[in-house]
């Protein structure tokens, strides 16, 4: 069964629901986007560490039975 949906009342029920949104601040926003690079960073040098033991590893297996 099909819904008529009011087009004003729903633009009212939007209204109210992005008054209660609580924004963050400039700093929040500062803050966590610093941490995100932070963290891709350290995300970057974890892997790169990883493929570097696994591409000696692979090496050294390769060689001794090459």
């Amino acid at each position: 069964m099909a819904r008529t949906v009011n087009p004003l009342k729903f633009i009212q029920e939007v209204r109210g629901e992005v008054a209660k949104v609580v924004w963050p601040t400039r700093r929040e926003v500062v803050l966590t986007t610093i941490m995100v690079f932070i963290m891709a960073a350290l995300t970057a040098v974890f892997f790169a560490l990883v493929d570097i033991l696994i591409r000696a590893g692979l090496q050294g297996v390769l060689t001794f039975f090459g």
